[in-house]
């Protein structure tokens, strides 16, 4: 094997880009491949599920899911560290991680699969990566039947008639807030990357590829278009902020996205797969929810709550988390 880690992923995939990013910003000697372009012995080798990215080490071991990944990086890569030295920022980099991967996908895919422009446009863009040499004709049918499929699976994200304008509202008013955040400051959480800008940036890479909601970013936040751009070789410009320097523009976020729309419905989700419920509903604000439950949720939520547990002192954590609406469910 070629010295140094082979990264199999997709563009369009926002946890493969996310974890091109992370080695980017390291410095980790790696090979960007494209899913379609890995051999699938190889592939079949080291995956342990039929996910991306994965990430393949020189000694010859395969790592998957985005989050355990920089997990397991950042002990063997520590420096430039991407935990701010705040107790408090430092775990709301990681609540952001965290929402980023599994509420963020839901705007994502919702408005990757809604509209017919964007579906002609995704479903185009994932046949030509399948097959780059394919002729027109065979081109244009595999697009169909790829769109056809992915439009199909909206429901996983929870997306549907009812909770469209949820989503798309929701997305829209995160971009607002995001973009006065990113106005005076390179990164989520000062000069440099953290763990949160990573999990987030992901989604928003991929939404800004596409056309409606690449058009929202393009139009209205420029702040958020330059982070967009700057993540894609990250890099330290300066030192993290304090958890007082953040707050001003980070606690709105933080209360408004994650308490009142992402943490109640992860507590939901994860009562409705004890109950071994088909389906559950969840008031977020004044409008009802509705979806299938999402099994692996349930896991990185437990391995948010095994980064919080291992917080010595949770004293100005917790109250910041109780403000914010997140503090409930976090001990269970």
């Amino acid at each position: 094997m070629a010295e140094g880690y082979r990264i199999i992923g997709a563009e369009m995939s926002p946890y493969s880009v996310k974890i091109r990013s992370y080695f980017r910003y390291k410095a980790i000697p790696h090979q960007w491949l494209l899913r379609n372009a890995a051999s699938q012995a190889e592939y079949d080798k080291y995956a342990r599920m039929p996910i991306i990215p994965l990430v393949i080490t020189p000694e010859g071991t395969g790592i998957q899911d985005s989050t355990p990944i920089i997990d397991a990086m950042e002990k063997l890569h520590p420096e430039p560290s991407i935990h701010p030295d705040d107790t408090v920022a430092n775990f709301i980099s990681a609540l952001i991680e965290e929402f980023g991967d599994e509420w963020g996908n839901k705007w994502m895919f919702h408005y990757r699969w809604a509209r017919d422009v964007d579906q002609r446009a995704s479903a185009g863009r994932i046949a030509r990566m399948r097959g780059p040499a394919a002729s027109e004709e065979k081109h244009e049918a595999f697009a169909a039947q790829v769109r056809v499929r992915m439009v199909d699976r909206v429901w996983f994200v929870g997306s549907n008639e009812m909770t469209a304008p949820q989503i798309e509202n929701g997305f829209v008013e995160m971009l607002g807030l995001l973009d006065s955040h990113l106005a005076n400051r390179p990164y989520l959480f000062g000069g440099r990357p953290a763990f949160g800008d990573f999990g987030l940036w992901g989604q928003f890479y991929e939404l800004w590829t596409d056309p409606t909601a690449g058009a929202l970013i393009e139009g209205n936040t420029p702040h958020v278009l330059d982070w967009v751009h700057r993540m894609l070789w990250p890099r330290a410009e300066g030192a993290f902020e304090s958890w007082t320097e953040l707050a001003p523009t980070l606690m709105p976020i933080l209360v408004r996205q994650v308490g009142k729309q992402f943490w109640l419905w992860t507590l939901a989700n994860e009562t409705a797969l004890k109950q071994g419920q088909e389906e559950f509903s969840v008031t977020l604000g004044d409008k009802v929810w509705t979806q299938k439950p999402q099994k692996y949720h349930a896991r990185s939520l437990g391995m948010l709550r095994a980064k919080y547990a291992a917080i010595a002192d949770k004293s100005a954590l917790d109250m910041v988390l109780a403000a914010a609406g997140c503090l409930a469910g976090l001990r269970a």
